[in-house]
C-alpha cells in the first residue's frame, strides 16, 4: 500500500474508529481505567496486564506498550 501524502492525527483515527467502525470509545476508556485503578491507588507509574505495560502519569494512562518491546526512540 502506497504511503499517503496527508497526515492523519490520532484524534482523527479515534473518531474513525468511533463513528465509522462503531467502536464505543468511552466503554474502552472505562475498561482501561478499571484495569489500572488498583495500581494508581498504590501510586504506580506503570502496570503490566496480560503482556502489556500501561504507563501512568498521576491519574492518567498516557500510553500502552507491549511488554519487553524496546522504545523506538532509545532502543531500550
Amino acid at each position: 500500500m502506497k504511503k499517503p501524502t496527508v497526515h492523519v492525527t490520532d484524534h482523527a483515527v479515534i473518531r474513525y474508529l468511533e463513528r465509522v467502525l462503531g467502536y464505543d470509545v468511552e466503554t474502552l476508556r472505562r475498561e482501561i481505567g478499571q484495569q489500572v485503578d488498583r495500581g494508581v491507588q498504590l501510586g504506580a507509574t506503570g502496570v503490566i496486564i496480560d503482556g502489556h505495560c500501561y504507563k501512568i502519569d498521576g491519574h492518567t494512562v498516557i500510553t500502552i506498550l507491549r511488554r519487553n518491546t524496546p522504545d523506538i526512540r532509545t532502543g531500550r
